[in-house]
Formats: C-alpha cells, structure tokens, sequence
C-alpha cells in the first residue's frame, strides 16, 4: 500500500536541518542519505537527500538548490499534550518572531510549523460558539500558545 510522506526543499542545508529537527522530537532519525554523483548539480559527495522520520513519522529533506523557498502555505503541525511540550518545541524551532502568530512559528530554515496544544483543539471544537470564538481571538493574540490564557477565555461566563 503506497504511503505519503511530505519533502522539504533546502538550498544546501538539509543535513543541518534534519539533525536540528531529529534532535528535538523523540523517536526521531536519519534513515537513509543520498549523495551527489558526479556531473551532478552540486559538488559529488554533497547531499542530495535526507530520509528521516519525527517521532515516527517518515520525511524527505532534499537539497535542491535556491529557486524555491517555504512560505506559510504548507505548515508542520505538533500535536502538544502539555505547556512543557509547547515550549520545549518552541524553543527548539522558533527563530523568527515577526513570524509568531496564533500557535505558528517559522525554523531558521524558513520552514513553518504549528504548534497545538491537545486543549486548543478541544476547545475549538466545543458546541459554544462564544467560548469558540472567545479562545480563538486568545490564540490569535499569542505567539506561542499559553494553555492557562486560554483556559482562562474558555471559562468565562
């Protein structure tokens, strides 16, 4: 059965990368690199790819040189079941804070990721529209998400 999985196009940093992220999820490694032959784009012996998987979950990172770059379209989300995970995984990607909004963050490789606390989720899909709404405009105001403020939004009477 075939399976998907999502490639990240660096310049010439996937390496870098893929050790930074299989450093900061558990579960996490390099499973196979690819390099350049040659003839190729890039110096022979550079990295070409870099399979690896996040807690589990398998990637690609590919060195495929400057013309594309990451924008917010495609986001990597975490799914946090405590303030501890949140700001673990914040610290270890956030590097570009005019890029911090509502639970996303941007990696010093452009790459955007989310981060979502378990009671985020919950709280969005509460049948109150105004507890709903109430914590949407808290996140919305956040960088990094504070599960006590938005607790605090939900709860209001």
């Amino acid at each position: 059965m075939p399976h998907t999985r999502c490639c990240l196009w660096f310049d010439t940093e996937a390496e870098e990368a893929v050790t930074h992220y299989v450093s900061a999820f558990p579960n996490s490694r390099v499973t196979a690199v690819t390099r350049h032959g040659a003839g190729g784009p890039l110096p022979q012996g550079a990295v070409q790819t870099v399979d690896f998987e996040l807690d589990g979950q398998p990637f690609v990172a590919l060195n495929g040189g400057p013309p594309a770059g990451f924008t917010p379209a495609l986001s990597l989300v975490i799914d946090c079941d405590s303030q501890d995970e949140v700001d673990h995984y914040w610290a270890q990607l956030s590097a570009d804070p005019a890029a911090e909004r509502g639970g996303w963050l941007r990696d010093r490789w452009g790459v955007s990721w989310q981060v979502v606390p378990t009671e985020l989720r919950e709280m969005l899909q509460h049948p109150d529209a105004a507890r709903r709404q109430r914590v949407l405009a808290a996140v919305q105001a956040m960088g990094k998400p504070d599960i006590s403020r938005l607790q605090e939004a939900f709860d209001i009477p």
